[in-house]
């Protein structure tokens, strides 16, 4: 008699199995997509009780009236109960002046889910019965909001004003998602760029491949290149400490169509301290020949509140050998203001060797700032040497 269970669980895991693999040679399914049932098989949900953030409820409210008598003053209100507050869903809150028996008020309601959490609908249904007696009762329906994605940000600094970020979008369900869109909506102060598609030809392919697809617990990273604005990057005190980048924007369907869209806050991030004054590259070679001089163009911002007055010096190192005069005069850089500053010089070690030996005197403070491994640059050897 206590087998008797464990044989029915075993028949009942063979028949689910059997399902899955009906599924699976169904040529009518999308390989590697099965469990979201778009074959010619179409299976309802098994069961109700979860729904997801960023998705939308609906629920069809049926009032019937079973009794043998007319009822008249029929109000129904239906409210939606969460953690921190009470919404009324009803399309009107008009009273219906008469209910025949038999008879039905039929509502459909819908709210966009933005909490997780408990929630509770209360339907509540008051009226007036024939001889004046006012009955009032309530139904209650509880369902549980989740989480269906995890996302993580990573920010990267490049030696330019550019920023790279990554985001790393996890489904924390147990079903597939179909990935409509992911974005990011940049803040007033930079430019975005994509970089999650491979250009062929005229058009972009997706590099997730053709199928958009996420499955349970899988991840994905998408990765996006913000660049300040003109009008912010040309201001070296606006982007300081923590600025504000932009907020995600994902947009994702389930199993039967069903649309989620989920906005992440305002993503921040710590800028990157650069002192009083800030040495960038606007123009450098990648590769350079041994012992022949080469260009590179400096930007100087002064990144103070006060005016300063500079004068540059070039510090020959090992490898690296700069060309021209030392202890020169740049001048007045007023607050925010920035020069560019062309420097020649040559490398008499091959390999990747790093910049090095730059010097700013700010004359009224009588402060230097030293700038070392500025960048590096491979250096060849423009000739091969024959053997007699």
């Amino acid at each position: 008699v206590m087998s008797y269970p464990r044989r029915l669980e075993a028949v009942i895991a063979a028949k689910g199995d059997l399902f899955g693999r009906l599924m699976k040679e169904d040529p009518s399914t999308i390989k590697g997509a099965e469990a979201l049932m778009l074959g010619e098989m179409l299976t309802l949900p098994q069961n109700f009780g979860n729904i997801f953030l960023g998705e939308t409820f609906s629920s069809y409210i049926s009032v019937h009236n079973d009794s043998t008598q007319e009822v008249k003053d029929i109000l129904v209100k239906a409210d939606l109960q969460t953690s921190s507050q009470r919404l009324n869903l009803s399309a009107s809150n008009n009273t219906v002046t008469e209910l025949k028996p038999e008879s039905c008020i039929d509502d459909v309601i819908h709210h966009e889910v933005k909490e997780i959490g408990t929630h509770i609908l209360v339907c509540a249904v008051s009226y007036t019965t024939q001889a004046g007696e006012k009955l009032y009762f309530r139904k209650f329906f509880k369902f549980q909001v989740l989480k269906p994605l995890d996302v993580k940000t990573k920010f990267y600094n490049a030696e330019t004003d550019e920023v790279f970020l990554e985001a790393q979008i996890q489904n924390i369900t147990t079903s597939p998602m179909f990935m409509e869109k992911v974005s990011l909506e940049p803040s007033m102060m930079y430019n975005v760029t994509e970089l999650n598609t491979v250009e062929t030809g005229d058009e972009g392919t997706s590099t997730f491949g053709k199928m958009s697809y996420l499955q349970p617990m899988d991840t994905r990273q998408y990765l996006y290149c913000l660049k300040p604005k003109s009008e912010f990057a040309e201001k070296a005190g606006v982007i300081k400490g923590v600025t504000v980048i932009g907020k995600l924007d994902i947009v994702w369907k389930t199993n039967l169509g069903e649309k989620g869209r989920l906005q992440t806050s305002q993503l921040q991030r710590m800028a990157p301290g650069y002192g009083d004054v800030r040495l960038s590259l606007e123009m450098i070679p990648d590769t350079v020949n041994l012992e022949e001089p080469f260009d590179i163009t400096c930007k100087i911002t002064n990144c103070s509140e006060r005016t300063m007055d500079l004068v540059l010096e070039m510090c020959n190192t090992r490898s690296i050998h700069w060309c021209g005069v030392s202890g020169r005069q740049l001048g007045k850089v007023s607050p925010s203001a920035s020069l560019s500053l062309p420097l020649k010089l040559l490398s008499s070690v091959q390999g990747l060797q790093s910049i090095s030996g730059l010097r700013l005197t700010d004359t009224f403070l009588k402060r230097t700032y030293e700038y070392d491994d500025i960048a590096q640059v491979c250096v060849v050897c423009p000739y091969m040497s024959r053997e007699s």
